[in-house]
């Protein structure tokens, strides 16, 4: 598939999830339930349009995992993630998200709509870390959080869209519902980001219409904990699935070559 129709996909797709999980929990005031339910359906909804076009990462984290396991598991090249690749797809999250923040945004200013709630801290989802918990404790608890989450999150993608999964039709509805639950527990956190994407697109927004520098502050940590996440997960499917997945194959094609000699 052509890198250009990809990335466009994947803007597409961040935007999308941007758009209308973060202009959900605008709505509602960061609203536990419907937040995250939000992230999770417009996941499925995403995962079913464009996954057959780019994979719909439509997540930094996603890509940056993807990426490390393609190189850890010496993935053949033309079937690998490339480098180009995963920096295209960033971009295009990047830019795709913050079209979806200044969209949703502008709209409602624009109607005068009221947003609920500080919409530079858990309105937008943009993150809130030392607001909300101040002090040193309060970043490492975040990091560690995100990154704990973020890792859960990219380990089953990697997971359920591998070649041997038993029922890849079923991969996009599990992805949504692990962001879905990842929600569920990150909220009350950090808003919960797992995506560096939006994350940024979100505190961009807030910056340029509320003029609220909060969450443009505290971004750093939207970045680091997710993408340390998604190489951690990376990793641990080298250690635990793929070499698990050489074993078993080198133990079939032995037994096949035993039975064709027999």
């Amino acid at each position: 598939m052509n890198l250009l129709k990809k990335s466009i996909a994947e803007m597409i797709g961040t935007f999308t999830l941007v758009f209308i999980s973060c202009g959900v929990a605008a709505a509602t005031g960061g609203s536990l339930v419907a937040t995250s339910l939000a992230f999770g359906l417009s996941l499925i909804a995403m995962a079913y349009s464009i996954g057959r076009i780019s994979g719909c990462h439509i997540n930094p984290a996603v890509s940056i995992g993807v990426f490390v396991k393609d190189k850890l598991c010496k993935t053949p090249k033309d079937q690998a993630f490339s480098l180009k690749e995963m920096v295209c797809y960033m971009g295009s999250q990047i830019l795709g998200g913050f079209i979806g923040a200044v969209a949703i945004f502008g709209i409602a200013k624009a109607g005068d709509i009221k947003l609920l709630g500080d919409a530079s801290n858990y309105a937008l989802g943009s993150g809130a870390a030392a607001s909300s918990y101040p002090g040193t404790g309060a970043i490492i608890s975040a990091l560690a959080i995100e990154l704990v989450l973020t890792f859960i999150f990219v380990y089953l993608i990697l997971n359920v869209t591998s070649a041997d999964f038993a029922a890849p039709k079923m991969a996009g509805l599990l992805i949504g519902l692990t962001l879905t639950v990842v929600h569920l527990l990150g909220i009350n956190f950090t808003g919960t980001s797992v995506n560096p994407a939006r994350s940024l697109a979100t505190a961009l927004a807030a910056a340029i219409f509320n003029g609220t520098t909060n969450a443009l502050s505290q971004v750093w940590i939207f970045f680091v904990g997710p993408l340390l996440g998604g190489v951690l997960a990376a990793v641990v499917y080298f250690v635990l699935n793929y070499k698990k997945n050489v074993v078993e194959n080198t133990e079939k094609l032995d037994n096949s070559a035993v039975s064709s000699n027999k």
